[in-house]
């Protein structure tokens, strides 16, 4: 019993760490005084986001180091990562010590690589506490890294709304923080435990009840942020948002009421079967076996169902993936189309939503809208948030429409493409927040999904370094993506009228700032779409088949 109490103590431990460590999600707020203070261009400063992003590059250095160190000995080194990366920079921006940019460069390294380590962290403790409940576990913890920048921004606006420099310096401390608060938690792991049918239904239950506080959590910072301009009303609704956080630790007197629960609130929910999972390692076994089986009645042939279409037909049935949850290693991994597809739609999709939300500050002051920063920060990072909360949907809905991952990943991705030709057609302040949420929502959705896909499609015994390798399209397509958008902007400053210098730098202002680079991200995001949907054409047979024997079985 005590055991099970531990554990949802270890969950909040883990949502508390990711709501305070996606420390990339704010750069924006202080983009534009840091462009200033280093005198740099923005395709200078370009690079340093990218060097944020390429932090991400070297996530498998931290599942390396939890095979020698304990894990709260990593989750303290990626702290320390934070304190130096970040606390540096403050100290740049605020004029007290003057590094050369290559320095801040490797700061700035330094510091992603840090949000990396935490997030790796924070996955082996789901995997490790909630074997059967693992993608809600993920799904849930993932969605709270969303929410970084609107907490962030109400810390900054209870300290001081007229400082934007005060982010790096919450980001060098407030992780720290965190860690030591998340300490006692991790120490105190129970240890694994088989589970009832009973326990498990419960677990259904609690999480169930978890995904609606973090919903209203998420709502709270949404609406209510834009009243925080003001310290008073900043502190209150910050109070407010803190106790949100913490109310999920009364789980343990619900683990120790769950007969009560399961006996007398669970019968009025549809909870079929004994979790939400999707997809079950034990249930991706049988299935192998399974589809092994009908192969093998098939002389082999796993294809002679599907209907034939001259070349694109052809295109369609090559090499693709019959079975779900086949382990691949990254020799095999890479020779497959599906892997590329799948890569393609991630790099056309979420990683362009990240590199959109690091040029939010130049974006908004482009457009006249520079006092908005914080707020078009705070409206990313909530949708951002729900997005991630979605992607959830495919587990709680399974029993009531069953749909393939990827499809869902297909959806997903449409807005990204709307929101950038709106954002190409207007320049007005409505435009400007719809677009911001749009993108905020899809890639999202991409961030936390792409976890369970790459374990469903490739193996979840794999799935630790196969996801490492499909997330190296994030700093690639940092640098790409954003590049284009400097090359724009500063050409674009350099022959507009309406352009002024501050300080030796030039500030492009105007539409076309970033026209060409929104009509751009627009085709390359539609690009992303079709990889997206090619890719569900391409497994839907598999997941159709995985859904198939489950029933069967």
């Amino acid at each position: 019993m005590a055991g099970q109490s531990r554990k949802w103590l270890i969950l909040v431990a883990t949502t508390w760490i990711q709501a305070f460590t996606g420390t990339n999600f704010d750069f924006s707020s202080y983009s534009s005084d840091l462009k200033t203070v280093l005198e740099i261009t923005q395709v200078q400063l370009n690079y340093l986001s990218v060097a944020s992003d390429m932090g991400k590059a070297f996530g498998w250095c931290s599942g390396v180091s939890l095979k020698y160190l304990p894990l709260w000995v990593v989750m303290f080194m990626a702290a320390i990562m934070g304190l130096f990366g970040y606390g540096l920079q403050w100290l740049v921006i605020q004029r007290i010590i003057t590094l050369p940019y290559f320095l801040v460069f490797l700061l700035s390294l330094m510091a992603g690589c840090g949000i990396c380590w935490f997030n790796t962290v924070c996955y082996v403790l789901c995997i490790r506490n909630f074997p059967v409940n693992r993608s809600l576990a993920l799904s849930l913890t993932i969605s709270f890294n969303g929410v970084t920048a609107a907490i962030y921004t109400l810390i900054a606006n209870a300290i001081n709304p007229n400082d934007d420099t005060i982010y790096l310096f919450l980001n060098a401390l407030v992780p720290l923080f965190t860690s030591g608060i998340a300490l006692v938690p991790i120490l105190c792991q129970p240890p694994l435990q088989s589970l009832t049918t009973e326990a498990i239904r419960c677990d259904s239950f609690i999480f169930l009840c978890l995904n609606i506080l973090a919903v209203i959590t998420g709502l709270y910072l949404l609406l209510l942020n834009s009243l925080s301009s003001n310290v008073s009303m900043a502190r209150i609704l910050l109070g407010g948002a803190l106790g949100l956080l913490v109310l999920p630790l009364c789980l343990p007197g619900i683990v120790y009421a769950r007969e009560w629960a399961c006996r007398n609130i669970y019968p009025t929910f549809c909870f079929d079967n004994s979790s939400f999972n999707l997809i079950d390692p034990d249930d991706l076994e049988l299935h192998i076996e399974l589809i092994g089986s009908e192969s093998n009645g098939t002389n082999g042939n796993s294809y002679t169902a599907i209907d034939k279409c001259g070349c694109f037909g052809k295109v369609m049935e090559k090499d693709r993936l019959i079975v779900l949850g086949e382990e691949h290693p990254a020799r095999l991994l890479v020779q497959r189309w599906d892997f590329w597809l799948y890569y393609l739609a991630y790099f056309c999709g979420g990683t362009l939503g990240l590199v959109y939300s690091n040029n939010l500050g130049q974006i908004s002051q482009s457009l006249g809208y520079s006092s908005m920063t914080s707020s078009l920060v705070t409206l990313y990072s909530t949708s951002s948030f729900f997005g991630r909360l979605l992607s959830a949907a495919p587990d709680f809905l399974r029993n009531k429409m069953y749909f393939a991952r990827t499809g869902w990943l297909a959806v997903a991705l449409v807005p990204t493409p709307i929101a950038f030709f709106l954002l190409a057609s207007s320049g007005s302040e409505a435009v400007l927040r719809a677009g911001t949420g749009l993108i905020g929502l899809s890639s999202g959705f991409v961030f936390s999904a792409a976890v369970s896909i790459t374990s469903e499609l490739f193996g979840p015994n794999s799935a630790g370094v196969n996801h490492n390798i499909l997330i190296t399209n994030i700093p690639i397509g940092s640098l790409l993506y954003g590049l284009l958008a400097a090359l724009v902007y500063d050409s674009n400053a350099g022959g507009s009228a309406l352009s002024r210098f501050l300080g030796e730098t030039m500030v492009c202002m105007g539409r076309k700032c970033y026209l060409q680079t929104f009509i751009l991200w627009g085709c390359i995001s539609l690009f992303g779409v079709v990889s997206s949907f090619l890719l569900f054409l391409r497994t839907k047979l598999a997941y159709k088949h995985f859904e198939r024997n489950r029933t069967r079985t």
